[in-house]
């Protein structure tokens, strides 16, 4: 026990090396680092099927995707009644979602970021005679997506399988969406749906022109999106099995089944006969798919000071393998 007592009390032996003329390079207790953050990037995917009599004009959607400073993207469905008095329907649709990509680069917007102002700005310099719905959604680097929606596009969050946000369509009646106009009796920027949802690392965006939702359920785009590549092939799935289902005559669409809720459906002696309305709907087609990926980038702060260990208070800090002489 004694000699126990003694080993942990004796004192520790150095070794003495003998003295270099040259000092050895270590690192400074103050080393710079790099400085670096995590930010929320989307990954898109699209894809469009005009309407299969509007094939040869390219349809009456327009959309436009950009994963620049965290994502942005937007859907324009141009309403194909103006088509009566003469206009084309694609003309508005797609001068609107030009101005939206082109205003991404306004000082405003590059600091807030805001779907509803960047609606507001790109209808007021549109010219066109027409309407559409529409749809934007810009991503932050923090990883919150923010929505702006006049009408019935649409888009849904799935996380882990399951769908976890999705927003609402607003409607005046059934079949008579909210829309963005060229006519004051139209709808604005200010009716716009505004919302927010959080993102996390691995969510798939799923937002489409009313052509993709009315024809294909949420299971089948959760199945769809899982059987999926990438992207690009799951925005090209998704759009082939809507365009398959809009032309099943027997298909009993999220369309159909809506109209008869709302009150719309075959003449009663078809339905002693046991008929109801169904089958898919025929309209133009626009899917965008995307991924939130988290990514690490250098802060443009610049450098920061590494002391006693360099304690990471932040998301990360990439060190720099700096050394100096003593």
């Amino acid at each position: 026990m004694a000699a126990s007592t003694a080993s942990r009390l004796s004192p520790p032996r150095f070794h003495v090396s003998p003295r270099s003329p040259h000092p050895p390079l270590r690192r400074s207790r103050f080393s710079p680092v790099r400085a670096a953050k995590l930010e929320a990037v989307l990954s898109i995917g699209t894809h469009l099927i005009p309407h299969p009599r509007k094939a040869a004009s390219g349809g009456e959607d327009a959309f436009f995707a950009n994963s620049d400073a965290g994502g942005v993207f937007a859907i324009a469905d141009g309403v194909s009644g103006w088509a009566e008095k003469d206009v084309n329907p694609a003309l508005f649709s797609r001068e609107l979602m030009r101005n939206s990509s082109n205003f991404l680069n306004d000082e405003e917007l590059q600091v807030n970021g805001d779907p509803q102002i960047l609606l507001m700005k790109a209808h007021a310099a549109t010219s066109s005679i027409g309407s559409a719905t529409v749809i934007i959604a810009v991503l932050e680097k923090s990883g919150t997506l923010k929505i702006a929606s006049v009408g019935d596009c649409g888009l849904k969050v799935i996380r882990k399988g399951q769908v976890m946000f999705s927003i609402s369509p607003q409607e005046h009646y059934f079949d008579c969406p909210y829309q963005i106009s060229s006519e004051a009796a139209g709808q604005t920027y200010q009716d716009a749906l505004v919302c927010s949802v959080n993102l996390m690392d691995g969510d798939m965006i799923v937002s489409g022109s009313d052509g993709l939702f009315d024809n294909i359920f949420d299971q089948e785009i959760i199945s769809t999106i899982s059987e999926s590549s990438g992207v690009d092939e799951a925005a090209k799935a998704l759009a082939e099995l809507a365009r398959k289902h809009s032309v099943d005559v027997t298909f009993d669409s999220p369309y159909s089944m809506e109209a008869r809720s709302k009150g719309f459906d075959v003449p009663w002696w078809k339905k002693l006969l046991g008929a109801k309305l169904i089958g898919g709907k025929m309209d133009d087609i626009t899917v965008v798919v995307a991924q939130v990926k988290t990514v690490a980038v250098p802060d443009e702060g610049g450098d920061i000071e590494e002391q006693k260990g360099n304690e990471q208070g932040i998301a990360v800090a990439v060190a720099s393998a700096v050394q100096n002489e003593e």
